[in-house]
């Protein structure tokens, strides 16, 4: 077997601390801490294939993080709109309780046991809803209503502190945006472009970033920053 200097035309460094600038491909033995260590460069991410949803569909909304994750909603691309709800682990989805209202084009927010849906398309016959559901973890429950009804709109948050914005109203856009407290929907600042089928991002209904959409086909970005309620003390002499 070759040995590594036959290979690299060099021995492996012996260094009492880890090189400041090593150039990829460099190996060293750190004496003080007694282990080899090299440069492999700058790793890229992949995706890897998972298990699958027990139900395919699109247009559905979701909530959560990688390893707990909610989905709910969608559709079926031949007429079906489901209210199905699936739980992901990291590893499985598990079927758990359906939203109350079956539908596509929803919006979603929170965790994956705090969650809320709203917005949607339902039908035949067609109908665009501006219904509010939490999950406990366990179950849906209908809450107070959007203050506009909208199909393909974006939202952000978590499921006391949400944003919802832009979507489509029987077909006309929308920039309607509305912020939600945990009790209540409240019609707030439009966008600047109306828009639908947007991405959006953002950590509660105080900051969020909405992108791209539709129509016409769009890549204008917006950014929403609430600076929330601002107190003020006046003092008299």
């Amino acid at each position: 077997m070759a040995t590594y200097k036959e290979i690299k035309g060099t021995n492996i460094e012996v260094l009492a601390s880890d090189p400041s600038n090593p150039v990829v491909g460099q190996v060293w033995f750190n004496s003080t801490s007694n282990v080899l260590k090299g440069d492999a460069g700058t790793l890229v991410g992949a995706w890897a294939t998972a298990n699958s949803m027990n139900t395919a569909r699109e247009r559905l909304a979701g909530s959560g993080i990688k390893t707990a994750t909610l989905a709910f909603g969608g559709y079926d691309g031949s007429g079906t709109r489901y209210a199905l709800t699936e739980s992901y682990n990291g590893t499985n989805w598990t079927e758990v309780n359906d939203l109350n209202l079956a539908r596509q084009s929803l919006a979603g927010a929170g965790t994956q046991t705090a969650a809320l849906a709203f917005g949607g398309l339902s039908g035949p016959p067609f109908i665009v809803h501006a219904q509010t559901e939490l999950w406990n973890g366990t179950n849906w429950t209908e809450v107070n209503d959007l203050n506009t009804a909208r199909r393909g709109l974006a939202g952000v948050g978590t499921q006391t502190a949400a944003l919802a914005f832009g979507g489509e109203v029987n077909p006309p856009v929308s920039a309607a945006t509305e912020s939600w407290n945990g009790t209540n929907w409240t019609e707030v600042n439009d966008l600047n472009t109306a828009r639908g089928g947007s991405g959006s991002a953002g950590a509660d209904n105080t900051s969020g970033l909405v992108f791209g959409g539709t129509p016409p086909t769009t890549g204008k970005t917006e950014e929403w920053n609430d600076p929330g309620t601002i107190t003020q003390t006046i003092t008299t002499s």
